[in-house]
Formats: C-alpha cells, structure tokens, sequence
C-alpha cells in the first residue's frame, strides 16, 4: 500500500472529549476529522523532534545550558502574556 493512500484510525472518546474537540473544530470551521488528524500529527512531530540528538563539546554543552537556565528578560508582552488567564481555565 503507498504511503499516500488514506487510512481509517478509530479512537474511544468521552461525550465531554469530543464535545470540547467539535467546540475547538467549529471554531476554526474544521471537521473534527480535521482537526484532531492536524492535532495528532503536531503532536507526533513535536515529540519526535524532542528526542532529537544532537552532539556538543563541553563548552558548546556550557553555553547552551546557560542559554536554557536563564530567566528571559520582562517586558510588556510577557507580562500580558502571563496575565491573561487560559481558554481552559474556570474564570
């Protein structure tokens, strides 16, 4: 079978799980076979790219770790970023 030819996935869902995924869906006017296919192979992806490896030499491997622990920089988008409250929160 080609790589491109479709292919059925099933999956079980809670009423509430899929209610909350039609919500998500119908706001970006997509099918919620659309929807979850884009979510699920973003997901993949970013999974996938989280185990890449790559290799550094001590001082490389210093620098990066430095870059990685230090606190970014305040400014007015990341305060208003972390005021605003989350979709999924109960406001």
């Amino acid at each position: 079978m080609p790589a491109q030819d479709p292919v059925s996935i099933n999956i079980r869902a809670k009423a509430a799980q899929r209610d909350l995924i039609d919500q998500a869906a119908e706001r970006l006017g997509r099918s919620r076979s659309d929807f979850m296919l884009e979510a699920a192979t973003r997901k993949a992806e970013d999974v996938l790219l989280d185990q890449a490896f790559f290799r550094l030499d001590a001082d490389a491997f210093a620098q990066f770790q430095a870059l990685l622990d230090a606190p970014p920089q305040p400014n007015a988008r990341l305060r208003r970023f972390l005021s605003e409250p989350s979709p999924w929160d109960d406001a």
